[in-house]
């Protein structure tokens, strides 16, 4: 076997038995990719099964050059999971990667909008146009749910419980958990689906779809990035964000108001609390608060 059929395998393994979603194999397998590319650019000719030690160490050593130390660790992280998929199925009896340590990383506090920068963005849709109130619809529903990205394209009319009050998002994994939904929400989401949505020629195989493109087709991961950065130039809004921004801030609004971490771990679909507190950072203004609020000798 190749290094190709060995990736497909790990891919089968990865899909198959881990459950995880096609944007996840992808990044394990183009990290792979990326190590062949290596070897083939410095002539170097060896099988999964006989690659050394010495040889990664040359191919971490080559990236560090090239990526800052957050990308070379999850590089890493996935060449080693690669590595112990082929001792799992005895292709190897050790791991090249035992003794190439990860870079050391700081905690990194995610991005957040204040409530005011979201309203300005929302604000800045251009309504006048059909998109518009997809648009609107499509962030008020990220910010509202706290959805991923690649929740919110997959979201099916299906998976909308409004009479319960909740909806149904398949996370990563394909693992499946009920959200809820205010009744702002979901006032845009059926304007959307009343005034937009219906009046769209819709592909077939996208009946069920919510969000859809002018084609009837649903809509891409990068679309969205496209309509957030778009809305964030035109309001001269000097951050860097994306889809996931308005999860982070969806998380730590709900916190500084109150809610409770655990109930916001369900809601965002993280299987580990520590995952929660990493998205969801308090700043010191708020801790004080909570001090002098709870505290019995504030």
């Amino acid at each position: 076997m190749n290094w190709k059929s060995y990736i497909k395998s790990y891919q089968s393994y990865l899909r198959i038995e881990r459950g995880l979603s096609k944007n996840t194999i992808d990044n394990y397998s183009f990290d792979i990719e990326r190590l062949c590319f290596f070897l083939e650019g410095n002539t170097i000719d060896v099988s999964p099964i006989k690659i050394s030690e010495d040889q990664v160490q040359q191919f971490i050593y080559s990236i560090s050059k090239e990526v800052n130390s957050r990308s070379q660790a999850r590089i890493i992280s996935g060449l080693k999971s690669f590595f112990s998929y082929l001792i799992f199925e005895d292709y190897r009896t050790n791991s090249p990667m035992e003794l190439i340590e990860s870079p050391r990383l700081g905690r990194k506090l995610p991005d957040t909008l204040s409530v005011t920068d979201i309203d300005n963005i929302i604000l800045a849709i251009d309504l006048s146009k059909p998109e518009g109130e997809r648009n609107r619809s499509i962030l008020e529903t990220l910010y509202g749910c706290g959805l991923r990205v690649s929740e919110l394209v997959s979201l099916k009319i299906s998976d909308l419980f409004f009479d319960e009050g909740f909806i149904k998002i398949t996370g990563k994994g394909n693992k499946q958990r009920f959200v809820p939904i205010s009744e702002v929400t979901i006032k845009y989401i059926n304007s959307y689906k009343n005034q937009v949505r219906n009046r769209l020629e819709i592909q077939k195989g996208h009946e069920d779809t919510l969000y859809l493109n002018r084609r009837g087709k649903k809509l891409t991961r990068a679309m969205i990035f496209t309509i957030i950065k778009e809305l964030a130039t035109k309001i001269n809004l000097n951050k860097t964000i994306s889809p996931h921004t308005f999860r982070h801030s969806f998380a730590t609004h709900l916190l500084e108001n109150g809610a409770d971490l655990r109930a916001i771990q369900l809601m965002l679909g993280h299987e580990s609390i520590t995952t929660t507190e990493i998205y969801v950072h308090l700043d010191r203004k708020h801790l004080s608060e909570i001090i002098n609020n709870f505290h019995p000798r504030k």
